[in-house]
């Protein structure tokens, strides 16, 4: 996704900097990009290129978006940061804050806010499509998780010598290099990503996030089989189902969301015709007059269901405004002086969403109870010990 920002801002933009802590796996942005000074550490780069620098993109595993975006927000600079924003709740809300303080524009890498289609299903909310929601089935396929791996971290490997391993660990717990966590593979262990959960709620449940206001939940609880975190706690489970209800909110009800991923599968509407597919990765929401169904990254294939519904339906006109390009959303927010879509005051308590379920993946089967005013748990102590993991010796918010 580095690459893919990257490329996104160049055509009318000036690349000053790049930084990467692998040379292999940066080369070809390197070699696009000959005349932007080279670093592998950001804090370097931030000291002798600080007056150069007007905004960043923060595209590095998860473990690494809060540091490396503070680090530039308390600079003063416009920051792009990829999804999940951030790797614990706290981590969150500290950005949230740097972001409001340091007054600078910022934006959420999930694409999928500034697409049409996300902008239709809240229209279509909003116009009453489907009456009152109050159930959301929302989930992704995807299998994020460590556990068959589990058994290698006994080997010893060398680190390549294109990897500089101590900035790539960052705040990260101290631990010997391992080929299993990367490139790409950091996302199904607990000390690096986020799993399927945090992987993809920021594209998944963002339509509805915004349709519905969600907000935060009250209450979090992940049910998960063959799954000990106190064994194969390095590790993210095959698969979960987690349940957060979200309190009466405006003029909607209260809200139940439960989250698949992985091996659990979003269930098939009872509305959806025979031998129509059902979605894998997306969701079904479900009001007191109908159900929508739609895939991810901005409610990708929004409809009605079943087919008779979406064709008998009178389609409100457009009211949000639409935009062209995610990435192009921030520059010119940049630029106008203006907010961009998913910036840190939203996408902020959408990844909340995610850490919290992560956090009851780790202390499974208990309903944890969230007081959010506080930063804590109501009901557990050991779920609090996850709100504010530890970092690394030398690393610090």
């Amino acid at each position: 996704m580095g690459a893919a920002n990257i490329a996104a801002v160049a055509q009318d933009n000036n690349i000053v900097a790049l930084c990467d802590v692998d040379t292999r796996r940066a080369a070809e942005t390197l070699q696009k990009h000959p005349n932007a000074k080279q670093y592998r550490d950001f804090r370097k780069m931030f000291d002798e290129m600080e007056k150069s620098i007007d905004a960043v993109i923060v595209a590095t595993p998860d473990h690494t978006h809060a540091v490396a975006a503070l680090a530039a927000i308390q600079r003063g600079k416009h920051v792009y940061c990829e999804k999940p924003l951030a790797h614990s709740v706290y981590e969150v809300r500290r950005l949230m804050k740097a972001a409001q303080d340091h007054k600078v524009v910022t934006q959420l890498g999930n694409q999928g806010h500034s697409s049409d289609s996300i902008r239709q299903f809240c229209e279509w909310i909003w116009d009453g499509a489907i009456g009152k929601v109050h159930t959301i089935h929302a989930g992704c396929a995807a299998v994020n998780s460590g556990i068959d791996q589990l058994p290698l971290l006994k080997e010893q490997h060398p680190v390549p010598t294109t990897l500089d391993w101590n900035l790539w660990l960052g705040p990260a717990l101290e631990r010997p290099y391992h080929p299993v966590y990367l490139p790409g593979n950091w996302r199904g262990w607990v000390p690096f990503g986020g799993g399927t959960v945090g992987d993809w709620t920021c594209h998944v449940v963002d339509p509805v996030f915004w349709a519905l206001d969600l907000g935060l939940p009250a209450t979090i609880r992940a049910d998960v089989e063959n799954y000990d975190p106190k064994t194969q706690g390095d590790a993210y489970p095959m698969g979960e189902i987690i349940t957060y209800e979200f309190p009466a909110k405006g003029s909607r009800g209260p809200i139940t969301m439960k989250w698949y991923s992985g091996t659990q599968k979003i269930p098939r509407p009872p509305e959806l015709e025979e031998g129509q597919k059902s979605v894998e990765t997306g969701a079904v929401v479900v009001g007191d007059r109908g159900t929508i169904l739609y895939g991810s990254h901005g409610a990708g294939g929004v409809r009605l269901i079943p087919e008779t519904r979406m064709k008998d339906y009178k389609r409100p006109a457009a009211s949000i405004p639409r935009v062209k390009g995610h990435q192009r959303d921030w520059l010119q927010a940049i630029r106008n002086g203006t907010k961009a879509g998913s910036d840190f005051a939203y996408g902020g308590p959408l990844t909340e969403i995610a850490m919290l379920g992560i956090i009851a993946i780790k202390v499974p089967g208990t309903k944890l109870e969230w007081d959010a005013a506080s930063m804590r748990f109501k009901n557990s102590r050991e779920a609090n010990r996850f709100v504010n993991p530890a970092y690394r010796k030398g690393w610090k918010l």
